[in-house]
């Protein structure tokens, strides 16, 4: 019977006064790279969107600038939801708008990064919840990870599509996924619209939230 022969490791790969045996004991190359830097960060862009950014400062200081000066356009605040599973799934999300009207459209880009998107894509369907004024807490809410965001979330399945109508929200936009286009870091969704709800059916009528310059506002009344 004989011996099965040692694997050799080539000389060239070895770091000089290091014998070859070493080598299983050498740190892995992420955690090696971790130490020289010029890792991917994760760079908070909007409420629950960590944007990967490279840390060397150049890169940073662009995305900052880049945040800055979006952040000065005013936005309205709205949640994203969906069920998946028979489980209500939801983010935070600022960049929507309307698209057309014949056919009726609306846009909302999630980041990539987002747990929930994906589970909202693989339903076909989506509510688009506008919060109001005094909903902060429910924007950061749904904007956190590891948590269950549904835990004391008040909420109704919309009649057309069964996604989570949020108590308190100024209106809710219900629609099936039209198209989904890539675009850089996030993905543009254009949604049909089939449900139109506002807070004036019921006879409420209330201030919207919004975010501004990285911090939440309400409109003023003159």
């Amino acid at each position: 019977m004989t011996s099965e022969p040692s694997r050799q490791v080539p000389t060239h790969d070895i770091p000089e006064g290091m014998s070859p045996d070493a080598r299983e004991t050498w740190p892995s190359p992420e955690l090696i790279n971790s130490w020289l830097g010029d890792q991917d960060i994760d760079f908070e862009f909007r409420p629950g969107e960590d944007i990967a950014v490279h840390d060397d400062p150049e890169t940073v200081a662009a995305a900052r600038r880049f945040r800055d000066v979006l952040g000065r356009f005013a936005s309205g605040v709205t949640v994203v939801t969906g069920v998946s599973h028979d489980e209500p799934v939801g983010l935070t999300c600022q960049s929507f708008s309307s698209v057309s009207l014949d056919p009726p459209l609306v846009l909302f880009i999630p980041a990539k990064t987002s747990r929930a998107w994906p589970l909202i894509q693989r339903s076909g369907k989506f509510c688009v919840n506008f919060l109001a004024h005094d909903q902060a807490e429910l924007s950061n809410t749904m904007a956190s990870r590891g948590i269950d965001k549904f835990a004391e979330v008040k909420w109704t399945p919309s009649p057309a599509t069964g996604s989570p109508l949020l108590e308190g929200a100024l209106a809710h936009v219900d629609c099936t996924i039209h198209t989904v286009h890539e675009a850089g870091d996030h993905y543009v969704v254009i949604g049909r619209v089939v449900d139109l709800v506002t807070d004036e059916d019921d006879g409420a009528s209330t201030d919207p939230l919004l975010f501004y310059r990285g911090e939440y506002r309400t409109a003023g009344r003159r």
